[in-house]
């Protein structure tokens, strides 16, 4: 049986995961570490947005952050994105047991 282990934990993935412009920041940062610099020009968003959408991702456990001189370097967190990916493959991995359950008592 499926359980979550931190269901805050999952919604705050969720959460940070429901907004365009924050998945666009992990399309990116799926390519490698980058600078906000980098992200704000790229996703063209103002400094203040852009800190707003990476704060959500960090504060949900998605994204490291490093700094360098004055910049700051982002990257996705390979453990919690691996955990993510883990927890929806459960999920489809019951749906499809819940499925064929199903079929054989039609």
């Amino acid at each position: 049986m499926l359980r979550l282990k931190d269901p805050e934990k999952t919604a705050r993935w969720f959460r940070a995961l429901a907004d365009e412009t924050r998945l666009r920041i992990l399309d990116r940062l799926a390519e490698g570490e980058q600078c906000v610099c980098d992200l704000t020009g790229a996703l063209e968003a103002g400094q203040s947005l852009m800190s707003h959408h990476l704060k959500t991702l960090k504060e949900a456990g998605l994204l490291r952050d490093r700094r360098q001189g004055r910049w700051v370097y982002y990257s996705l967190d390979p453990g919690a994105i691996e955990t993510v990916k883990d927890w929806i493959e459960m999920l489809g991995d019951s749906a499809r047991r819940t499925r064929a359950a199903a079929r054989c008592c039609d």
